[in-house]
């Protein structure tokens, strides 16, 4: 029998960015965990081919993240359709690698709105309902970019750097309220969006030799910190941003 502590069965998650990828394997996580699970993105058919895949009581809420109006309505839509959610997990992100010279201004306001805005706007809707509870766990997928950076993903990196202090802000604001906000950082992790880095035989032979344990991450290797953010063990944890990386920001 697993301990009290990291019970969450009967609590309702919203996963954003969860069609695919990272969010999907934690949206997974949940589910086998006995939460009920709202997946999120924008495209409805990719969603509900993702719910399919899933088993448990898993539900669908197509909206925006990145747009503030359509945020307020979905997360009063899921409230309504499928109860008050205990659980946020902030995963939409998206990657544009140029040199920095030659990013454009459209590129830089489209992976703040995704990676950063997104946060801002989800997370304030849902802390409005959680705050009002007392209660309430937001999780915001950072990442090994929220301390190290390399050429080519500078904003990348100022995203997941400035989502970090959004973290602990949020932390600040509405911990006297019984929310709980935390980050997760993974590192290099292998999915669908990473697949050509990890075919690119340069590429991964540096992260193996670059990463203490050797290899690259799986998306299963972030579900535990998700669980454990998510649970009562991490009810006096907050303003923290957990890497899973494999030890990779503790080593020169």
């Amino acid at each position: 029998m697993s301990h009290p502590l990291f019970d969450i069965s009967g609590r309702t998650a919203l996963v954003t960015g969860s069609s695919r990828g990272i969010g999907l394997a934690l949206a997974r996580g949940l589910l086998e965990a006995g939460c009920t699970v709202v997946l999120n993105g924008r495209d409805g058919e990719r969603l509900t081919k993702a719910a399919a895949e899933l088993s448990g009581d898993v539900h669908t809420a197509a909206f925006d993240v990145t747009d503030g109006p359509s945020v307020a309505a979905g997360i009063a839509d899921v409230e309504e359709r499928v109860g008050p959610l205990d659980i946020l997990v902030n995963n939409a992100g998206m990657q544009l690698r140029a040199p920095l010279l030659e990013f454009t201004d459209s590129d830089w306001h489209r992976i703040i709105d995704t990676n950063l805005t997104s946060a801002f706007l989800v997370g304030r809707e849902t802390a409005r309902r959680m705050t009002e509870r007392g209660h309430g766990k937001i999780i915001n997928i950072c990442s090994l970019q929220s301390e190290v950076v390399r050429p080519g993903i500078a904003p990348y990196a100022a995203t997941k750097g400035a989502l970090k202090m959004l973290t602990k802000g949020m932390c600040a604001d509405w911990g006297p309220s019984g929310v709980q906000v935390n980050g997760l950082g993974p590192g290099y992790i292998e999915t669908e969006l990473t697949q050509p880095l990890v075919d690119d035989e340069e590429f991964s032979a540096w992260v193996r030799k670059r990463t203490p344990a050797g290899r690259w991450g799986t998306t299963d290797d972030l579900v535990g910190g998700v669980l454990f953010l998510a649970s009562p063990a991490a009810d006096f944890v907050s303003g923290q941003v957990l890497y899973v990386d494999g030890g990779m920001t503790s080593v020169l």
